[in-house]
């Protein structure tokens, strides 16, 4: 379970990163930035806070919603950045989410005096020293808190998506190629928001020609 251990042993003030949505075909890759800027914080969110895959999605989304309570009362300040699929492209996966971290620790107010980054690579040129963790979501409250706000908001912009491009099921998918997908491309084609360099849409669009 989670807790203030990274925190506290670097002390300062340490905010958390995590991203969503490196896997799917379609859509952005969104960061997640949290730095707690009180310890007093509802006990609840505390007791529940945890790696997001771990999580149902409905408590994903009511997590999500304490967080934002937390920040209006002066507990914590977050940031979420995203890299769209054309900037996905033209970077590579690895290099937007570096891109779209950036932007969410950018969005911090206070800044941090460093970031604690869930996995096994770090950013160069951050606006901050960075120490990275493989499992941090699971370690540390604020990557968890992070993690979270990173996968309720892009699984928000795909439910968005999908009603402008109904038929690939990115409400349930998020962009993952499942059944649902795969047939909403052999039917509609490839959609403006997809991830061109990724194998599977560039072989599918390799036999669409």
């Amino acid at each position: 379970m989670p807790s203030w251990d990274m925190e506290n042993k670097i002390g300062g003030a340490v905010c958390g990163v995590d991203e969503a949505g490196r896997g799917p075909w379609v859509g952005p890759v969104a960061a997640g930035a949290v730095m707690f800027l009180s310890r007093e914080i509802n006990p609840e969110i505390l007791a529940q806070i945890d790696d997001s895959k771990k999580l149902t999605a409905k408590k994903r989304e009511k997590i999500y919603d304490l967080l934002l309570k937390e920040a209006q009362a002066g507990h914590l300040t977050y940031g979420i950045g995203i890299a769209t699929a054309a900037e996905i492209d033209e970077l590579n996966i690895l290099q937007a989410t570096f891109l779209a971290m950036k932007r969410a620790v950018a969005k911090l107010n206070p800044a941090p005096q460093h970031a604690i980054i869930d996995g096994n690579r770090l950013p160069a040129e951050f606006m901050c020293p960075t120490s990275c963790y493989i499992g941090g979501d699971a370690q540390s409250y604020s990557i968890a808190a992070a993690s979270i706000l990173a996968k309720v908001y892009r699984d928000n912009l795909m439910k968005e998506l999908a009603q402008k491009y109904p038929g690939y099921g990115f409400e349930k998918n998020a962009g993952y190629g499942t059944k649902d997908h795969i047939a909403g491309l052999q039917k509609y084609g490839v959609t403006p928001e997809h991830r061109k360099s990724y194998k599977p849409i560039k072989e599918f669009l390799e036999q669409a020609i």
